[in-house]
């Protein structure tokens, strides 16, 4: 069942046992997607209507600046979150896209059935506080990482954080969060293989 991967999230985000009728209303509110390789779930200048719980695959969220260039902001795997969290709450228009870099399963949560959850189950409230709780600390953290490391200090951070990423996106993918050149990228790994 595509839903269970939420529930054991909510639960380790909480410290609250979701019941029976809690898990039927959980259910209720996320609908499930099969989004394919290269599929987006929003483009700029749509509203982002959902937030995607990933279940199994991987995405991104970028911008796209007039040449073509794109900048990632965000990447995420399974149990991972994936929305623009500033269109989704204030229904404003998106400067992001948001696409998916594998075959993915996703579920789908609407602002309003977001919020019905926060006031009807203790564990959602939780688990919400707890994201964002987290989200600020890691945001501070990137920015940081963005105006004091170097190339190769944020691709260790990066390798040592999350070395799924590593693994799961591909390389030009990995420059563009980092906000370095492939050619960059390709130096300063070859320089961390030989340390």
């Amino acid at each position: 069942m595509l839903h269970e991967p939420l529930f054991a999230y909510i639960e380790s985000k909480s410290s609250h046992m979701l019941t029976d009728y809690e898990k039927e209303r959980i259910q209720t509110a996320f609908k499930t997607r099969h989004l394919r390789k290269r599929q987006y779930l929003l483009q700029e200048g749509d509203v982002c209507r959902y937030m995607a719980f990933i279940v199994k695959g991987a995405g991104r969220m970028y911008t796209m600046k007039e040449n073509s260039q794109e900048t990632i902001v965000r990447l995420a795997v399974e149990s991972w979150w994936l929305g623009d969290y500033e269109s989704y709450n204030l229904y404003s228009p998106s400067i992001y896209y948001i696409e998916m870099t594998e075959d993915s399963d996703v579920l789908l949560v609407t602002h309003e059935s977001m919020q019905d959850l926060v006031a009807a189950v203790p564990a959602i409230d939780e688990m919400v506080r707890e994201i964002d709780r987290r989200g600020a600390i890691a945001t501070q953290k990137r920015i940081h990482a963005a105006i004091s490391l170097d190339a190769e200090e944020r691709y260790e951070l990066l390798a040592k954080t999350y070395p799924e990423f590593i693994r799961r996106f591909p390389q030009s993918m990995i420059a563009s969060y980092l906000g370095i050149s492939p050619e960059t990228l390709s130096r300063v790994r070859k320089k961390t293989l030989y340390k």
